[in-house]
């Protein structure tokens, strides 16, 4: 189905095969759909060793005046969002090592970046308790869509993110044979169609 150029609250929108819901959409039974009314807009994701990446998926929200954290405006209006601590932020899981996941941040406080900033899940950020037992593989994988916030700007070029709160964690992931999984658990999601388990920390629904 073609992508409407806007869209009202609840509007169907695409498959979550062919997309990635940003800002202002919801997945629902293995689609996604419009959250607010408004024009709709894809933007692309850094490549992963996915074969296919997939485009986010986004409601256009109106821009925001200027604050702290986001540069002056252009000619094609709004401005540059930069991550602040505290912020809220979409990540897309680019790399994994034994004390920490590499992110490339896609969306910041609910408004699609213009480019991606770089970012850092340490291990001992990823959940609250039993810290010691974590395991970066079974925690997240590359291509994983996570929501997390940020906790210190580190070096400005590589933002530290946390998922140890129960909202924060993994929010779109894909089994071994590609297909879109559901969390089961605040652990586990399941591939629909073989209904293999494999191991994340899921992010609670909304």
């Amino acid at each position: 189905m073609a992508l409407p150029s806007i869209a009202l609250p609840g509007q169907l929108l695409g498959t979550a095969d062919k997309y990635l819901p940003g800002p202002g959409t919801h997945i629902h039974s293995s689609s996604i759909y419009a959250s607010i009314g408004g024009p709709v807009t894809t933007s692309p994701t850094p490549k992963t060793t996915a074969a296919k990446p997939s485009p986010l998926l986004s409601i256009q929200r109106p821009s925001p005046s200027a604050s702290p954290g986001v540069l002056g405006t252009g000619s094609g209006g709004g401005g540059t969002i930069l991550p602040q601590v505290n912020s809220v932020v979409l990540a897309l899981i680019t790399r994994l090592g034994p004390r920490f996941a590499t992110c490339e941040i896609l969306v910041i406080d609910s408004i699609v970046c213009r480019e991606s900033f770089q970012g850092q899940i340490r291990r001992e950020d990823i959940r609250a308790t039993e810290k010691d037992k974590i395991v970066m593989q079974d925690s997240f994988r590359v291509g994983d869509l996570v929501r997390g916030t940020v906790i210190s700007l580190g070096d400005q070029s590589n933002y530290y993110v946390s998922t140890s709160e129960n909202e924060f964690g993994v929010v779109v992931a894909r089994s071994e044979e590609g297909r879109l999984m559901y969390p089961v658990s605040w652990r586990e999601f399941r591939d629909p169609v073989s209904g293999k388990h494999e191991s994340r920390k899921a992010a609670k629904p909304f």
